[in-house]
């Protein structure tokens, strides 16, 4: 008996029993781990994904109408599914079209999210080429496995040719957000009949927010395996401003032998429900950008998943883990390292150790206002935690040189493992000398002092995770991998403050590894966030709590990428006794809780 006899005599089955004709809305009970049981048995993983999908949104107790229309759309998801896309090359050629508009402070904005998009497809081997679509040329998609189209200008208008071959290709192709509706409301290209799908228009806010009402809401949350993926939402009520990106492309399924809904959004204070992902054959539609406000509990997460299933790159279920101890510089506590390794250790958990290797206090911060620098061959405290680390399975990783820039306060202190070092943070520019040379010149120093006392490390860590561009490039010279989130410039020597073309620099995590990112890194991912107190009476630097239940919270809606990974990152500095804080109960509580959610802690070395 096949699987679709299968699964509807079940539902049938649940019919049956009620005793009732399909046509009543009454309430049935209905054996979902049946039918959840027989969906994990699907071989083709595009099928899987797709009735997974279905299954998700089917109520406990369902009525017969909803059973009824369960089993049309799993009957759909069959048919569409008899002759799936062909797997794609375990190296895809992709190329990512995006929206380049002239004369806006906005030019370079869809620009940043193609960049994001490429960083992704990282993660799969692939050969990328990025392109602003008002240059593509007619036929191009045919020469890719597949075809993004970043839509991220409203009503820019795009190439003929390559509408003519978006209605037309046999090829992977998925549509961002804007601008489809040039393609599925131009009566000459047959997009509703052709593809299934209809475009109504857009939607936003259901209301212009106000002081008194200042959350109207939108179609906010993101239903996925389970969990909610609620969209960020801020408004500034004091300038009149929302920081959000409430914008969405509003489609329905017209012919569902052709589309199917992948994933819905829900309007969180109307109730009302709509496609967020839409597929139709080798024709994908995403209904915003998922790459604008991301979070760790964002919608994101839930593209980097599907992302898998539009390239036809199937990886394995595999969830691993990571924890790095941060900031070990020369005024580290002996004490509170071997105490966390010696933990670790005990649990048997590999871990990684974020080196400092020279320190400096240029203007005697910590020094009763003298100036200090320590060098590495100098640093017997550190040499002390780190060999003991090591010799509990520590593996290091080079985080900065001094992680400090000169003599000054970027932006707190001037000292190292409180302020940037490859980035002027203070005026948001590079730094003054800013070179490739100046850059590799500064790392080469840090590897030479570590080398010279038998320390080699595994990865490069950016203090703070900024870097210049040409920082981030110049890494690569000398490391193999860093291990990181990181900031993405539109320009190697970008211009935050041009009225027309402005540049943007975008902050991305990653929920598993690139091989390859936009500046040639080869990056392990830190995705989860650390431990925080509010010391602002002791550290005014310090001033929010971030807690174990807060990491662990991401952890589980990083396990929604089927390869996704828990990383996350812990400063010793929390067990010194003057600080006051519960470091240690809370670095166990998170390693716990993260264990727990089923994840394998594995050393940074072995992460491809």
């Amino acid at each position: 008996m096949n699987f679709l006899r299968r699964f509807l005599l079940a539902a049938a089955t649940c019919l049956a029993l009620a005793g009732v004709p399909a046509v009543h809305a009454q309430t049935l009970n209905i054996d979902q781990a049946k039918l959840q049981q027989l969906v994990n048995q699907v071989k083709d993983p595009n099928m899987r994904q797709q009735l997974q999908a279905v299954l998700n949104q089917l109520p406990a107790k369902p009525t017969a109408t909803t059973l009824t229309a369960l089993a049309n759309q799993v009957t759909q998801i069959i048919r569409t599914s008899t002759t799936p896309t062909p797997p794609a090359a375990v190296a895809p050629k992709v190329l990512v079209l995006y929206d380049l508009p002239s004369g806006t402070p906005y030019d370079k904005l869809t620009f940043a999210y193609a960049i994001m998009m490429r960083n992704l497809l990282g993660h799969f081997d692939a050969t990328v080429d990025l392109l602003p679509v008002q240059q593509y040329a007619a036929g191009a998609v045919n020469n890719y496995d597949a075809t993004f189209y970043l839509g991220g200008s409203y009503d820019f208008q795009l190439p003929a040719a390559f509408l003519s071959d978006a209605a037309t290709t046999t090829k992977t192709l998925v549509w961002f957000k804007y601008n489809i509706w040039q393609l599925a409301w131009n009566t000459s290209y047959n997009f509703t009949a052709t593809r299934g799908i209809q475009f109504n228009d857009l939607v936003g806010l259901n209301a212009t927010p106000t002081s008194s009402a200042p959350n109207p809401g939108f179609y906010d949350t993101v239903q996925y395996k389970g969990l909610n993926f609620v969209k960020y939402y801020q408004y500034d009520a004091a300038r009149n401003v929302v920081n959000a990106d409430p914008d969405l492309g509003s489609v329905t399924i017209a012919d569902a032998t052709k589309a199917t809904t992948i994933v819905p959004v829900t309007n969180s204070v109307t109730g009302a429900q709509l496609p967020y992902i839409v597929r139709s054959g080798n024709f994908w539609y995403v209904a915003d950008m998922p790459f604008s406000f991301i979070g760790p509990r964002d919608r994101y997460l839930v593209f980097a998943d599907v992302l898998h299933d539009m390239l036809g790159i199937q990886h394995a279920e595999s969830h691993k883990a990571l924890i790095r101890l941060e900031d070990v510089g020369a005024m580290v506590s002996v004490q509170a390292m071997k105490t966390l390794s010696d933990y670790l250790a005990t649990k048997k958990i590999p871990f990684s150790v974020a080196v400092i290797p020279r320190y400096e206090d240029p203007l005697g911060v910590y020094n009763g206002g003298k100036a200090q620098e320590v060098l590495l061959s100098q640093a017997k405290n550190l040499q002390t935690a780190v060999n003991y680390a090591r010799s509990k399975g520590g593996e290091l990783v080079m985080h900065g040189f001094t992680h400090q820039y000169s003599n000054i306060r970027n932006p707190n202190t001037g000292v190292s493992g409180d302020d940037f070092e490859f980035w002027n943070i203070v005026d948001n520019t590079p730094v003054a000398e800013d070179s490739s040379a100046w850059a590799y010149g500064r790392m080469n120093n840090g590897l030479t002092d570590m080398r010279a006392i038998g320390w080699t490390p595994m990865a490069w860590e950016p203090p703070h995770y900024e870097a210049s561009a040409l920082a981030a490039r110049a890494s690569t010279q000398l490391f193999n991998v860093t291990y990181m989130r990181s900031v993405y410039f539109t320009a190697d020597k970008p211009n935050f403050f041009a009225a027309t073309a402005k540049d943007f620099g975008v902050g991305q995590f990653y929920p598993y590894p690139v091989s390859k990112d936009y500046y040639g890194q080869r990056v392990i991912p830190e995705n989860l966030g650390n431990i925080e107190y509010d010391i602002h009476t002791i550290d005014p630097t310090s001033n929010y709590n971030y807690t174990p239940d807060d990491i662990i919270g991401n952890a589980q809606y990083g396990k929604v990428v089927r390869d996704g990974y828990a990383s996350w990152f812990f400063h010793p500095f929390w067990l010194e006794p003057d600080v006051g804080t519960p470091g240690l109960a809370d670095f166990q509580k998170t390693i716990d809780g993260i264990t727990a959610l089923g994840y394998t802690w594995v050393a940074p070395s072995t992460v491809r």
